[in-house]
């Protein structure tokens, strides 16, 4: 089985564009940490590249930018072409079928500024009800 789920940061805004039979084809490359640190204590990344196709493609094109995270699914491929050169060049790529996004753009322009502070809660009209209740993160159910 090839089967492969990355989980990293766009390197450069996504390249997309239309085959000579109007297919649509989006690249990217994820930077995609390792689980360990070098012998430095620093992390490291593998710079995979990525392709998707059809729709999924033009919507990456459209609402993915440089270094935000997205999840991708799909399957590992090497293949091999003859360059200009004359010499054969290999190109291994992730043949993307699903990706997820992992951050809102909105969220992640914020990330890339001073922290935000959170919104007040916009009051609506139902006041007359009695003292509203605060967003409580820890729900026991």
């Amino acid at each position: 089985m090839n089967r492969i789920i990355l989980l990293g940061r766009l390197t450069k805004d996504p390249e997309v564009r239309y085959t000579n039979t109007g297919k649509v084809v989006c690249q990217f490359t994820l930077a995609v940490d390792r689980p360990f640190a070098n012998q430095e204590g620093q992390r490291e990344a593998d710079f995979i590249p990525v392709v998707i196709w059809g729709k999924q493609a033009e919507t990456c094109g459209n609402s993915l930018t440089k270094g935000q995270r997205a999840l991708v699914e799909g399957r590992l491929q090497i293949r091999s072409y003859d360059g200009k050169d004359g010499n054969k060049h290999w190109v291994t790529e992730v043949i993307a079928d699903r990706f997820e996004f992992i951050e809102r753009k909105s969220d992640f322009a914020g990330r890339t500024s001073a922290p935000v502070a959170p919104k007040a809660p916009v009051q609506g009209g139902m006041e007359s009800f009695g003292q509203a209740v605060p967003f409580d993160e820890e729900i026991p159910f």
